[in-house]
């Protein structure tokens, strides 16, 4: 199976997207502009002011045109401008771990530039959010190169694909997708938090909480089992913070 390539950029990437686009314009046309200066110094001599307004008039347009768009975005966006919020995550095929794929080129990332992951096991939300959907836990997927309905899931990994779906064996029983979530629910008092464990239903459309440090960030849980209401994996920053003290169970 092939899974399509970030195949639903959310609006602000696009329209991030076109906004460097209009400054790459604006650069080839000012570069071209200096280099005819340049070859063609004597011919130009008495049209400078002319040559001069062709250069400032698309840089003026390009940073219009992104601080435009800049404030645009921060007015149509849930969260009324850039966030940077975290949340652990592990997925789970009954009982072994799945990797995902390795991130490649300088942006060291899979996904887009607002909601990624680095090869940490982590799920990113670094920039302005327009929509919810944007980030919900099933585009994370996509983003990343692999799906998340109600019934499957699928992730790509360097040298494999898995692919689940409900009812598929599970060590010679039915398994069936689900997904757990620690949460913090207390602010930290005294030195530690609270946290609780949920199984969330409505799982594509879960959205991590509102934190840039995990704990108190989410670890969510993804795993193919038997159905059952708990599970026993946990996100390695959660199980770390329980030893430390800092993490107390209700």
């Amino acid at each position: 199976m092939a899974y399509d390539e970030i195949s639903r950029l959310d609006d602000g990437v696009k329209l991030k997207n076109q906004a460097m686009s209009v400054i790459m314009v604006a650069s080839i046309l000012v570069t071209a502009l200096v280099i005819l200066a340049i070859i063609s110094k004597r011919k130009l001599h008495n049209h400078k002011l002319m040559l001069f307004l062709f250069m400032i008039i698309p840089i003026v347009a390009a940073t219009l045109y992104t601080a435009g768009t800049t404030i645009y975005l921060n007015q149509i966006s849930i969260t009324k401008g850039p966030v940077h919020w975290h949340a652990d995550f592990e997925i789970w095929n009954c009982g072994e771990k799945i990797d995902f794929l390795d991130p490649r080129g300088l942006s060291n990332r899979i996904g887009t530039p607002v909601f990624h992951e680095h090869n940490d096991f982590r799920i990113h939300v670094e920039g302005v959010v327009v929509k919810e959907e944007d980030v919900a836990l099933d585009n994370f997927f996509n983003v990343i190169g692999g799906v998340l309905t109600e019934e499957s899931l699928g992730v790509s990994a360097n040298d494999e694909i898995t692919l689940l779906h409900n009812g598929d064996l599970c060590n010679g029983k039915p398994g069936k997708v689900q997904v757990f979530v620690y949460k913090v629910i207390n602010p930290k008092e005294q030195g530690r938090w609270i946290y609780t464990q949920e199984k969330v239903e409505d799982y594509t459309s879960y959205v991590l909480s509102p934190y840039s440090h995990v704990p108190p960030g989410d670890c969510i849980v993804v795993e193919f089992d038997q159905e059952k209401e708990t599970t026993d994996k946990i996100c390695t920053t959660y199980e770390a913070a329980i030893k430390k003290g800092e993490l107390h169970g209700r």
